[in-house]
């Protein structure tokens, strides 16, 4: 079995200094982390994590709650960069579930987690994963947000923002409907940029133009787009929740007999592979998931391993307006 110490001697270097570069702590140069890292790769060195956790007496654990939602591309992607992450830091996932006989903080001490990272698409227990937040356990959660605890999301108020500057400066558009999702933090945030942005471009918005559908829900979005292609002044444009609901949308406008993006503009919210696989390609707001999940990773494992870091605070990740055809261009009446 390959050692610390062998890599060490084939490297010139201590074997505090190895460790370090192995573990991706600091104290030992970029140049001489990425040699050892290589060295040890190609004599097939495999780190013990058993050894660690005795040796540290903490669990190597993270545990990751989850609804059903986790079926849906976005948070796959959440969870694939969680994953990368941990990995690359020695530890490993355990998943928990809804145990009717058990809290999720039970279930978490049960499963000797060292900290829990929350990914869920909806959230129906509110209190049950509070218990976790206001414990001694690490918690960071991707998306929502609980009150006195850690949380990574797109900056979704600055994203709507865009999305408007976008279509009203760029493309032309004043007559903007959102179908947002169904009432939680994520939807509190994108209807404020919305209405910040519509403000900020001065476009009045008709209360029958904000309308709501759960994410990820098609055939609740056909329903609201429905009811807005009924109106007698109806929108040139609609923002949808999520990629997901656009095909809802898109099936209702083509029952309607019209066509996107001629009769009407359609964006989503997401940016998985199906925005890029319909025709015509999606105009939607790329979120970087797998980014969200190892910077949730990142903060529970500097939380585990120096409880000074628990400080709670919301990280923001990037994202990005990924265009299309959906959109019309009234400005030139060029689709882009």
């Amino acid at each position: 079995m390959v050692t610390i110490k062998m890599i060490a001697q084939r490297c010139g270097l201590s074997t505090a200094a190895v460790s370090r570069a192995l573990n991706h702590l600091p104290g030992v140069s970029p140049q001489n982390a990425e040699r050892v890292r290589r060295i040890a790769g190609e004599m097939g060195y495999y780190p013990n994590v058993a050894a660690r956790t005795l040796k540290t007496s903490r669990s190597n654990m993270i545990g990751v709650l989850y609804r059903n939602g986790m079926a849906h591309e976005f948070f796959a992607s959440v969870l694939e960069g969680i994953h990368i992450e941990a990995e690359r830091h020695g530890y490993e996932l355990v998943f928990l579930r809804r145990d009717p006989g058990m809290s999720y903080l039970d279930h978490a001490r049960q499963r000797q987690c060292a900290g829990v990272v929350v990914v869920q698409g909806q959230l129906y227990d509110y209190e049950n994963v509070m218990s976790l937040v206001k414990s001694n356990l690490p918690t960071v959660s991707v998306e929502y947000e609980f009150q006195g605890g850690t949380m990574v999301v797109t900056d979704n108020v600055s994203a709507m923002e865009e999305l408007i500057r976008y279509l009203h400066d760029e493309m032309g558009h004043s007559r903007v409907a959102f179908i947002h999702g169904e009432s939680c933090q994520v939807t509190s945030e994108r209807l404020a940029g919305f209405v910040r942005g519509c403000r900020n471009c001065g476009i009045v918005i008709p209360e029958e133009y904000v309308r709501e559908a759960h994410f990820r829900t098609p055939e609740e979005s056909a329903r609201e787009t429905r009811a807005l292609l009924a109106l007698s002044q109806p929108p040139t444009c609609i923002l949808y929740p999520d990629d997901v609901s656009y095909l809802g949308g898109v099936a209702e406008i083509r029952r309607h007999g019209l066509s996107v993006p001629g009769d009407m503009s359609c964006v989503g919210f997401d940016g998985v592979s199906l925005s890029r696989a319909v025709s015509p390609q999606l105009t939607t707001y790329y979120q970087d998931g797998e980014q969200m999940g190892a910077r949730a990773a990142q903060e529970v494992i500097s939380a585990i391993e120096d409880p000074r870091c628990a400080v709670p605070r919301t990280v923001l990740v990037p994202g990005c307006i990924q265009k299309g055809d959906t959109v019309k261009n009234l400005r030139g009446d060029v689709n882009t």
